[in-house]
């Protein structure tokens, strides 16, 4: 009996090591999985793409929106998806990463020039006032200590449709932060994009290459 309780324990043991094993290897890989555009091709560092919804009615591709006044200009959709939007272009935060990555941090642009003396790169800034949502707004500062300026992309149950999340633990795993999912939020006529609130899925559109024959 003694030995027969001991083969248990030990079986019992070496189910748990290898399911222990086995769920950090998940981790793992899912941490090291490419985000993939609606071709299936993995995003690439500095390559434009479109982010547009995987739902209908629900906008049309990101772009630049004013709001009482010029300047700042915030993150936000067409109002439908017959509008051309404007391409976006990411920088992992991990130097070594050439294409992006779900659950890794990267910076986040518009591929665009800008009326506003500032850049269009994402951050995270002001809550509406109205809503209380953390709306996205353009004019991110270079650095690694900007954390508002980070984002990450996660999947959904969905193959190749993504939410996308600010909560930049990559860049500072010690730190605390009040994550929250870009969704849209309707204003005034536009679409904007913020957190707290209706998450949005999204799927990115590789732009495509213009050739000029000459």
């Amino acid at each position: 009996m003694k030995k027969l309780a001991s083969s248990s324990v030990l079986s019992l043991a070496w189910l748990l090591i290898v399911m222990m094993m086995t769920t950090s290897t998940l981790s793992q890989s899912d941490d090291n999985a490419s985000v993939l555009d609606t071709n299936g091709r993995p995003l690439q560092r500095d390559a434009e793409y479109y982010i547009k919804p995987a739902i209908t009615d629900s906008g049309g591709r990101f772009t630049l929106i004013s709001r009482s006044s010029p300047c700042p200009l915030y993150v936000g959709q067409e109002n439908t998806d017959l509008g051309e939007g404007l391409p976006v272009f990411f920088s992992p935060y991990a130097g070594e990463d050439n294409v992006v990555k779900v659950n890794r941090d990267f910076k986040v642009a518009f591929s665009a020039a800008s009326i506003c003396v500032q850049s269009t790169e994402w951050k995270v800034g002001e809550r509406d006032t109205t809503s209380g949502r953390r709306l996205i707004v353009t004019g991110g500062t270079s650095g690694d200590r900007d954390y508002s300026s980070y984002f990450r992309i996660v999947q959904t149950q969905s193959e190749g449709i993504y939410n996308i999340q600010w909560c930049p633990t990559e860049v500072c795993p010690i730190c605390r932060f009040d994550c929250g999912t870009i969704g849209g939020l309707r204003e005034n006529g536009k679409i904007l994009e913020a957190l707290d609130g209706n998450v949005l899925p999204v799927v990115f559109e590789r732009r495509a290459l213009v050739v000029s024959v000459n």
